[in-house]
Parts: structure tokens; C-alpha cells; sequence
């Protein structure tokens, strides 16, 4: 915003400190300055001088706040964090890139000139990384027209540390198919797909992971480097390597050279190294800093003691954690050097133009600085939404002549904020982009600020809503057909359910030549001997098995007996039964009488505009439902689905607040006296301003003080009152009840939810569940209870660093002596009560300064609430604990969480525990670890391989998906289904009772495609020259085979051309056939099968009528045979198949 650089043009001493630049004066000192002030005035000098700025701080979240700042300012993202690396000399086996990514980003950003202001803490200073120029060599940058040779273009990607892929997935990756060649850069929000036609790059496009479909066209990319850590080809790593274990000497000489030799055996053998980070002093002549990227450049140190101070403390800790390294043998001389020393820092920086920014003037000899000014600089606190107290504080500004702008967060929220400021006497306006200061006026924008500011003498103010720490999330489009795709990732040995044969044995895709004609089958074997060869055209009556059991003990059917259709009857009638008892439920709810609510009023408009975030689609969508079923007569029985964080919460106070508005009380039941707490806390904040009154009733109350409590709620004098189980006893009363929010259902007990309905008679029950449904179970159980589903996972503000690695507690130690020394504390997972003791004795052996604590089930609920208070009030630093803290109370203190046999726990669990970290605006880290040497079990091996990919890629919804097909579907609709869901599949048992509902609720179930075989003599399948990949031309079978209209049929050849190139024939004839399956299923033809020159049609009930119209058209072609299947035969002559089968099709369907 212009209004920033005209305020910093303002203040005598920030034109001081430009004069002091632009004439070489510096060192220059700047005092008085906090946080906020920092960022303006950084912001102010890129204006000026248009040059890049490094600016050093003390942390990492320093930096990453005044990027947020200046970006607020500048109103562009300007500014880019540098964050520190972690530094990998041990093997892993996975671990999540995020920050390195972030690094070369930046890097790269500052290159091209897209970045102009780079914060960075000073550790991250201190470490080495890329030279620029190497950097500037491995970058590639591609342009429309350029004329490239492919094969020198993927060997520059692979040295750049690219991963080649069948498909991209993720941040370095590439996927070449034909002449197409995707990349994801570094740096880049999407993908890029680059298409040649020869040698010339014809088009640049990125597109969308999800759904692989092109997006926006691009004029050219630049695709920075993937790794910090790079050599001329693997042969040149190799005589680096071999060359410095010549000069190996000492006492641990042959462990070392054992280990150097293992990484060799590695490297020959095209194996990437986890450890790459070692060999950096190896790769580079001369290893570069961030400060070697800024020729022409002005640093800004803030802070120069805190800077100092933290540059010594972790050098110090560097070369103690590099001696272990060298006493392991891991590390040798040669391999020491990854960090400037202070004193080659001094030297460095000093190149610059320095501006040292302090809050106070302090005593730094060894800091000459050329000139030193104070500044007269307030820093205000941020405004709650009390607004009341803004009216005050801008009234009191306004009289004594102050320009005041105030940032209000959305933009919803700011020209909201500017007509309440005006309906209360004060002179305020929505300004998108405010420019100049105006006396006595205020200016109402979007944006926030960590804090507000002021400058007394230049009469300035700045005041800013609470800071907005989540993004505004996008929704992921969704591929159709998406969510059977990801439970089917066939591979061959997989069982799969055919719809009319049954379980069988997937054994691949398999090409069969029929007199000249070419196409693919699908084969499954059976049980005995028996083969099904299945056209690849009927790919949807193929699903993956997925059952509660492990795959070697489901029992495969027979072909051609009756085996699989009695089975299929009886999950049938088993599905009706379940589905006639839920429609008899959901009718007997209809037919009682509720409380109607009303419309929303203007409080509950102004209560959701004051919400600080940003709504997700889900949320609206979930709101939106809620509330008209309360504007209904008939009481609501809503479940509403979606992970721990994911919005819940905000969607239930809405629906609270609208019962309040109407005179009614809401109750809120939550399972456990902590959770009920942290509540309790959220309402109060949230309703601060409304007249509402909260209570809390658990046992955090004294008995006289639930006593008084109690005799309110019965007087009508609370609105709404958040308790555990203790809100159902036979001692509440409640004066006017209108809406019970039950909180983590599943967590209370059969009898809890028995006695929550007798108590919640005719009123309103919204429950939320944190555990995620799949979305195909929810799409058949839509008409049977109402269901809301929040599915969008929660973006971490700071991406939670994963390591996958071997149970080894000399690496455990260091990583928790890692949290200490910052002044964290550490979550350590130990799913056994029985030897929780001896794993916290471990614990404190291998580090014996910290404070170890124990939390699990079985210990009473006084116990536990002591020991969460001890970790909130820091007497605890490493809590050894079951799983329990899923549901415990948010300690942001705790940034690293530890978990033993992590191959042991559902990849859900896995999610939401590494959910516990990374709450607050500092790295988190999660160790998820497993024990080598023993047997995985191939369910834990599965698990184990899944853990690693979403490390790197996890959504919560995609890792419910994977967890059910890697545990199976569970018990999910209770005992009594659990063995029909076996007996059949997850997918058909969800076929099936989709159908049942559809049934009983009097509609028509979607027509059939399962009996209409298509088998005639054309060229109908995709060459591998097109698809290379089996899992991707499996993928695209699968969506052929779901064609159902010419718009599917259209989109998809848009996406062939799009990810592949121009279809050839035999893929447009699979579209064709697609097509036309469809319409014969809709119209009751069973078969269309091509036999001596002749077509068949199988009819159930022919239409004499239509058989002589195709006698008219088919002149002494047509055959008509009423036999036990009847069939109308056309002679095809020297006629296309399909045309012919296309021209009966059009006839039999005519109305």
C-alpha cells in the first residue's frame, strides 16, 4: 500500500538512513523500533531503492512475521523466508522436504527477481548451500517455440534432482509420455505441462494434479534446481568419494571407510542417498552462503546482540553435534565443513550496506556503526473485536489530529467494520488500496498486521484485527470417479470382485489377436483352473476386494456356479432389511413435532462476520444444511463429519448462536473434563461482545459452584452450557431446551447415548465426529441419516517435518536434546500400558537432564488433568503417553512428537497425532519409527510404505481412503453387516445398498450397465505406445468404461489430449463402444456380440414393432430368434460393426 511508503517519508530518521545508503555511510543504527516497525521501514527501503534486501534475524519466526508484514504492506509477496535447513548426515528412510523445497524457492525467487526482501534467521545464514552460479547453471528455463533436445533436457532434470514417475504427484517430480513432459518445478503452485511437436516446444500449460487436467497457458517456466547438494553425474560422486578415502587415516579410519564404501555400493548401484547432506563440502570447490546471492544488495540486521548471541549458541552446538558425528564415523576430516564461522559472517555481511534495526540503544563495542538515530515509535496491541473499545481509541486518535488506517482482516470484514464505525459517529471508509494520510480521518482496508503501530510525531496510526494465521483453503476439485479409483489401484495378485462372477485373482491386462483385431482383456484367474477373460470395455463391473479380512483367507469363487449369485442374494436381502429399518427410522423422526426456528436475524449475521477466518466450501455447505433443518418443524438429527481441525467447531457455535437468538438454550456434550475446558475457552472468546451467557459444568467446578449452575439453567438464566456426561443426570433441568450439540460421539458409551435421547426428547441434536467416513459410504447413506461432511484437510501454517526411520535411540535422544534446547517440550508415543514404565526409564537414560512424565488410559481423571497441567506449566519436557493425546488439550509448546512401531497404527491416527504438533508459528518435527530386523506382517509393510508417501503428500481424507484399504472396511455398520460386506466387497456392498435405499424410498435405481456385454470384432483397446504405464491405462479403462453421456464422452478425449496427445483409433472406438453399452443397457438389451458376420442382439423383451422397422432399414438382413435368449441378428455384409450396432441402437431406442 502507497499509504506505508508515504507515512516512512514522513519520519526524519528514516530519510536519514536513505541518505546514509545512497551516500556509503554505513554501518547505520536505527533504535526504538519493535517487530512491526522493523517490517515498515524494510518495506520503505525496497520501495526506495528497488534493490534485494537480506534481512537477519535472531529465529525463524521472527522472520517468517515480518515477511507476513511487509507482504501486507507492499500488498504483494515481496518478501520470502529463508528457513533453516536440517542437516541429514544419518540414512533414513524417508523424510518430508518441505523446508529445503522452501530454501531453493527462495533461492530461486531472488534469481529471477519475483523476490526482493529475503528474512532469515541466522542459522540459516550460516549455512552453506548451493554457489550462485551453479545454481544459475542447473536452473532450466524453457520457452514457447525454443527448440529443445529431449533426451539432454531429462538427463539435466535427473542431475538437478528431479524424480522421474509414471504420473506427478508432488514438488520434483517429472512424468514424460510421448511428446508430453510434465514437470513440478520448485517453487511453482502447479505443475507445468510442457508438449513438443519435434524438437520445438509447442505449448506450456499448467495444470492440476487432481484431476491432470491443463489450467492456464504460460509463456515460458524456469525450473530451479531440486537439491541443495549436487555433482556432475553419479561417476563424478563416485571419485570424490574414492579420492578422499585415500586420505582417511586414524583410529576410526575403517568404520569410516566402511561406511563411505556402503554409500559407494549405493550410488552403482542408481540408488539415491537419504544422507546426500554430507557430501556437500565434496560437491562444491567453494560452498556458498544466502549473503553470496546479494551483489548488489542492503542487509538489515535485527537485533544485533539477539543475532550474536544465537550465531555462538548454535555454532557451539554444531561442533558438538559434528565430533559425535566424527566418533560414529559417519563424519571425517573433509567432511566438516557445512556452516560459516562467526567471524567469516562479520566478514561477509559487511560487504553490504548495513542497517541495524534495535527496540533499545545498547553497548556494541565491536559494532562501529557511522551515524546512530532513535526513532519515536509506539507498537500497539492488536484489536479483539471489541467494538466499543475501537470506537473509543479511534475517537481519542481523531481529537488530537492523528491519520489513522485500520486493517480489518477480509474484506467482508472491513467494509462491514467501516459502516458500523460510521453508524457510531465516526469518520471512516472502505479504501481497497488507502494512498495518502488524511488528519482526523479514518480508513478502513483488508489485511492484517501482527500488531498495530504509531508514530506520535508524524501523528500516524495504524491499528489491525487479531492476526489471521490459516489461509484461505482452496477446495480440491475432484476427479469423477475419483474416489473408487483411489480404493483401486489394482496390482496384479490383488483380489477383485466381478459383478457377475464374483472373487477372483487379478493376473494383469493381457492382448488378444482376434482374426487381425487387437484388444486388451482383463485376466482373472478363479478358484481351480477357471480364467475370466473380461473386456476392457466392462472395466466398472470390476472393483477391488476390500473386506475386514486379510487377503489369504478370502475364499475365491467358482465360474459358472451358483455359489456367487446365492451369496449375492443373501447380502441383498440382507441390505433391503438394513435399508426398510433405517427409512422406518427416518420416517418416525419425521412424523414428530419439533421447535421451528426462525430465519437468521441481524445479530447472527454480524456474529458470523466477526468470524477472524475465512469459510471453507464445506463449512458454508454444512452451515447451510444445519439451518434449515432447524427453520423446519421437525427435529433435527444431523451428524456432521470432518478430522480435528477441520471447522467443526465454528459450524456447531452458529447453530448454538442461532438457538440463543431464538430464546432457546443450547447444551454441548463433550466426552472428557479437558475437552470441555478447552470449549468453554473457544465460546467465550468467540461470543466476546454478545449477550450471552456460558457455562461450564464438569468437574472443574466446585460442588456448590454446579449447584448454582444447575438452579440457573432451570431458571432460564444460561444460554448455553458446555458439560461432560454430568449434563444428563436426573438433577439437570433445563428451562427451555432448543439444541443439544453432542461432541465425539463415538467416545461415549451405548448407555450415555440412550440416555442423551430420552433426555433430548423433540429438540434439535447436532453431533460431530471426528473420524473421517469415506465419501462413497456417506454417498449411500445420504438418504438415510443426515449427514454434513467437512472433508478439506487443515493446511499447517509450518508444514510438520517427517522423518520414516528405524527405532534407534541415539537418534531419538538427539532429536529430543534438539526440542530442549529451544525450550520445547516432546510428545513420545507408547501404545502399551504394560511397559509404558520401563519405555519412560529408556527415555530418561538416554536423556537423563530432562523431566519425563506418563499419561495413559488407565489412570483416573485427576491423575490425567494434573499431568496435562504440569505440561501446559512446562514441569513436564517429555511426556511418555498411549495415543491418548488425541483428544487431549492443544500444548503449543510441544513441537516434537516421537512414535514407537508407527507400522502398528492406522495411517488416520497417524495423521491426526502429527496434528498434535506444529500448532504455533515454530518448526515442528514427528519421528514415526520401526523396528528393523523383524517380520512385517504385508498389512504392516503396506502400511509402513504408505506412511512414507504421505510424509511427503497426506490429506486426511486420501489417508482414510488408504487406511481402509489397507485394514480393511472394518465394522462399520455393525456386527450384523459386517459379514455380508465380507462375503461380497466393500464396492458392491455399497452397489447393493445404494440400491436397496433408492428402492425403498420409491426411486428408480440407475439403469444397469452390469448384464450389457459388448464383445464385437474391432480395434478396442490403448496401445502401450500411447500409455506406457499399466496402472495408467488401467486408470483411463476405468474411466471409459463409465462413460454414460456424449458430455463424459467429450470430456473425456478432452483429457486424452490433453495428458497423452491425439487418441489414435482404437482409443476412439473404446469411446464409441462405451456410448453405445450404455444406451443398450438402458434399453434392456443384455449382449451385443459379433459372430460369424453377423451381429447379435440379446433382448429381454423383444419389441415386434421395432424388429420390423429394422427389417425395413436391414433389408434381408435381419433375423429374428425367440429361443430360451432371445436375439435380433443383423448380417453385417461390408459394414462397419459399429456403425451397424450404432444404427440398431438408434432404431430400438426411438420412443
Amino acid at each position: 500500500m502507497d499509504l506505508f511508503q508515504n507515512t516512512a517519508e514522513h519520519l526524519i530518521e528514516y530519510n536519514q538512513l536513505v541518505k546514509s545508503i545512497n551516500e556509503g555511510d554505513t554501518p547505520f543504527g536505527l533504535t526504538g523500533l519493535s517487530a512491526i516497525h522493523k517490517a515498515h521501514l524494510i518495506s520503505a527501503l525496497y520501495r526506495s531503492f528497488d534493490k534485494p534486501i537480506l534481512v537477519v534475524t535472531e529465529d525463524e519466526a521472527s522472520a517468517d512475521r515480518l515477511c507476513d508484514d511487509i507482504n501486507c504492506m507492499l500488498s504483494d509477496n515481496v518478501a520470502a523466508l529463508y528457513p533453516i535447513k536440517d542437516f541429514t548426515f544419518v540414512s533414513h528412510e524417508s523424510a518430508s522436504l518441505e523446508y529445503l523445497y522452501k530454501r531453493l524457492s527462495t533461492l530461486s525467487l531472488l534469481l529471477t527477481g519475483k523476490c526482493g526482501i529475503v528474512a532469515a534467521p541466522i542459522e540459516a545464514v550460516l549455512q552453506l548451500t548451493i554457489p550462485k552460479d551453479i545454481f544459475l547453471d542447473r536452473q532450466i528455463t524453457l520457452e514457447i517455440e525454443e527448440e529443445v533436445e529431449v533426451k539432454s533436457l531429462l538427463e539435466k532434470l535427473v542431475s538437478s534432482g528431479y524424480t522421474r514417475l509414471e504420473q506427478i504427484e508432488d514438488i520434483g517430480q517429472f512424468a514424460v509420455r510421448g511428446s508430453i513432459i510434465d514437470v513440478f518445478p520448485i517453487g511453482m503452485a502447479s505443475p507445468v505441462r510442457i508438449e513438443l511437436w519435434g524438437d520445438e516446444i509447442d505449448t506450456i500449460s499448467s495444470f492440476d494434479v487432481t484431476t491432470q487436467r491443463r489450467t492456464d497457458s504460460l509463456e515460458e517456466v524456469s525450473i530451479p534446481p531440486a537439491l541443495e547438494v549436487l555433482f556432475n553425474g553419479r561417476n563424478s560422486q563416485i571419485a570424490a568419494i574414492e579420492e578422499l578415502m585415500e586420505s582417511v587415516r586414524g583410529k576410526n579410519s575403517d568404520k569410516i571407510k566402511a561406511n563411505l564404501n556402503a554409500d559407494i555400493e549405493k550410488i552403482s548401484a542408481g540408488i539415491n542417498l537419504s544422507d546426500m547432506d554430507k557430501y556437500l563440502p565434496l560437491a562444491y570447490d567453494e560452498p556458498a552462503s544466502i549473503i553470496d546471492y546479494f551483489d548488489n544488495g542492503i542487509a538489515v540486521i535485527s537485533e544485533y546482540l539477539n543475532v550474536k548471541e544465537k550465531a555462538k549458541s548454535t555454532l557451539s552446538i554444531y561442533s558438538e553435534d559434528i565430533s559425535i558425528l566424527f566418533e560414529q564415523g559417519i563424519l571425517c576430516r573433509g567432511l566438516d565443513k557445512y556452516m560459516l564461522e562467526y567471524a567469516e559472517y562479520q566478514q561477509q555481511i559487511s560487504k553490504l550496506p548495513c542497517a541495524h534495526f534495535d527496540i533499545f540503544a545498547r553497548s556494541t563495542p565491536e559494532l562501529r556503526l557511522k551515524q546512530l538515530s532513535a526513532i519515536n515509535a509506539l507498537q500497539t496491541s492488536s484489536w479483539s473485536g471489541d467494538l466499543k473499545l475501537l470506537v473509543e481509541d479511534l475517537a481519542s486518535l481523531n481529537e488530537r489530529g492523528y491519520a489513522t488506517l485500520v486493517l480489518a482482516g477480509t474484506e467482508k470484514s472491513a467494509r462491514v467494520l467501516s459502516d458500523d464505525l460510521r453508524s457510531r459517529g465516526i469518520p471512516a471508509d472502505y479504501i481497497a488500496k488507502p494512498k495518502k494520510l488524511i488528519a482526523k480521518k479514518v480508513q478502513v482496508s483488508a489485511g492484517t498486521l501482527s500488531s498495530g503501530l504509531e508514530y506520535p510525531d508524524a501523528k500516524v496510526a495504524v491499528i489491525t484485527h487479531a492476526k489471521v494465521v490459516t489461509p484461505i483453503r482452496k477446495k480440491a476439485k475432484r476427479k469423477k470417479g475419483e474416489e473408487i479409483r483411489s480404493l483401486s489401484d489394482i496390482t496384479k495378485g490383488d483380489l477383485v470382485v466381478h459383478v457377475s462372477h464374483g472373487i477372483g485373482k487379478y493376473d494383469g491386462i493381457e492382448q488378444i489377436d482376434r482374426q487381425g483385431i487387437i484388444k486388451d482383456y482383463i485376466k482373472i484367474k478363479y478358484a481351480g483352473t477357471d480364467i475370466l477373460y473380461v473386456p476392457v470395455t466392462q472395466l466398472d463391473l470390476i472393483s477391488k476386494y476390500i473386506g475386514p479380512k486379510e487377503d489369504s483367507s478370502v475364499k475365491l469363487n467358482r465360474l459358472n456356479s451358483t455359489e456367487w449369485q446365492k451369496t449375492r442374494k443373501r447380502v441383498r436381502a440382507a441390505v433391503k432389511e438394513m435399508a426398510d429399518e433405517l427409512i422406518k427410522l427416518y420416517a418416525k423422526r419425521l412424523s414428530v413435532k419439533g421447535i421451528a426456528f426462525s430465519e437468521d436475524t441481524e445479530w447472527q449475521k454480524e456474529f458470523e462476520d466477526h468470524f477472524a477466518y475465512q469459510e471453507t466450501d464445506d463449512q458454508l455447505q454444512s452451515i447451510k444444511e444445519i439451518k434449515q433443518d432447524m427453520e423446519r418443524p421437525v427435529p433435527m438429527d444431523r451428524l456432521l463429519c470432518g478430522d480435528v481441525g477441520f471447522g467443526k467447531t465454528e459450524v456447531a457455535l452458529r447453530a448454538a448462536f442461532k438457538c440463543v437468538m431464538e430464546g432457546m438454550q443450547c447444551a454441548i456434550l463433550v466426552p472428557t473434563t479437558v475437552l470441555a475446558w478447552q470449549h468453554y475457552q473457544t465460546m467465550i472468546s468467540r461470543m466476546e461482545g454478545f449477550p450471552i451467557t456460558i457455562e461450564l459444568l464438569s468437574r472443574f467446578r466446585s460442588p456448590k459452584q454446579q449447584k448454582e449452575i444447575i438452579k440457573k439453567l432451570a431458571r432460564g438464566e444460561i444460554d448455553i452450557v458446555v458439560g461432560t456426561h454430568r449434563l444428563v443426570q436426573d438433577d439437570i433441568a433445563f428451562k427451555r431446551l432448543g439444541l443439544a450439540i453432542i461432541d465425539e460421539e463415538q467416545r461415549f458409551g451405548v448407555m450415555h447415548k440412550e440416555r442423551f435421547k430420552e433426555a433430548f426428547v423433540n429438540i434439535d441434536i447436532l453431533t460431530l465426529s471426528a473420524t473421517p467416513i469415506p465419501r462413497t459410504l456417506n454417498m449411500a447413506m445420504s438418504g438415510i441419516r443426515d449427514m454434513s461432511v467437512i472433508d478439506e484437510p487443515p493446511q499447517d501454517r509450518h508444514p510438520v517435518q517427517t522423518y520414516v526411520i528405524e527405532h534407534d535411540m541415539g537418534i531419538l535422544a538427539t532429536a529430543i536434546n534438539k526440542e530442549l534446547r529451544r525450550g520445547g517440550q516432546v510428545y513420545y508415543i507408547h501404545n502399551r500400558v504394560d511397559t509404558i514404565d520401563q519405555c519412560a526409564n529408556r527415555v530418561a537414560q538416554a536423556v537423563p537432564n530432562a523431566r519425563i512424565g506418563i499419561a495413559h488410559g488407565r489412570m483416573g481423571e485427576k491423575q490425567l488433568l494434573d499431568v496435562w497441567r504440569q505440561l501446559i506449566e512446562r514441569e513436564i519436557d517429555v511426556l511418555v503417553c498411549t495415543t491418548l493425546i488425541e483428544t487431549g488439550v492443544d500444548v503449543q509448546n510441544c513441537n516434537t512428537l516421537i512414535i514407537e512401531n508407527a507400522d502398528h497404527m492406522g495411517l488416520s491416527q497417524l495423521y491426526q497425532l502429527r496434528g498434535r504438533v506444529g500448532r504455533i508459528n515454530r518448526r515442528a518435527y514427528a519421528y514415526f519409527t520401526f523396528t528393523r530386523g523383524k517380520v512385517l506382517t504385508e498389512i504392516a509393510a503396506k502400511r509402513l510404505s504408505a506412511i512414507r508417501e504421505f510424509t511427503q503428500f497426506g490429506s486426511g481424507f486420501r489417508i482414510a481412503m488408504r487406511d481402509l484399504e489397507i485394514r480393511g472396511a472394518g465394522n462399520i455398520l455393525g456386527d450384523r453387516q459386517h459379514g455380508h460386506m465380507e462375503a461380497v466387497g466393500y464396492d458392491m456392498y455399497l452397489r447393493l445398498l445404494s440400491d436397496a435405499i433408492a428402492e425403498q424410498k420409491g426411486e428408480l435405481p440407475p439403469p444397469s450397465t452390469e448384464e450389457c456385454l459388448v464383445d464385437i470384432r474391432i480395434p478396442a483397446h490403448i496401445p502401450e505406445n500411447y500409455i506406457e504405464s499399466t496402472a495408467q491405462r488401467i486408470e483411463i479403462y476405468r474411466r471409459l468404461a463409465s462413460i454414460k453421456s456424449i458430455e463424459d464422452s467429450t470430456d473425456i478425449i478432452d483429457e486424452l489430449i490433453d495428458r497423452y496427445g491425439d487418441p489414435p483409433k482404437a482409443v476412439t472406438g473404446l469411446v464409441e463402444v462405451a456410448l453405445l453399452r450404455n444406451l443398450a443397457a438402458q434399453i434392456g438389451i443384455t449382449e451385443i456380440s459379433e459372430r460369424s458376420n453377423s451381429l447379435l442382439f440379446y433382448v429381454d423383451s423383444p419389441d415386434m414393432k421395432k424388429i420390423a422397422q429394422l427389417s425395413g432399414k436391414f433389408k434381408g438382413r435381419v433375423m429374428f430368434s425367440q429361443m430360451q435368449r432371445p436375439y435380433i441378428s443383423i448380417s453385417l455384409k461390408d459394414d462397419e460393426p459399429l456403425s451397424t450396432m450404432r444404427s440398431v441402437l438408434e432404431i430400438l431406442s426411438e420412443k
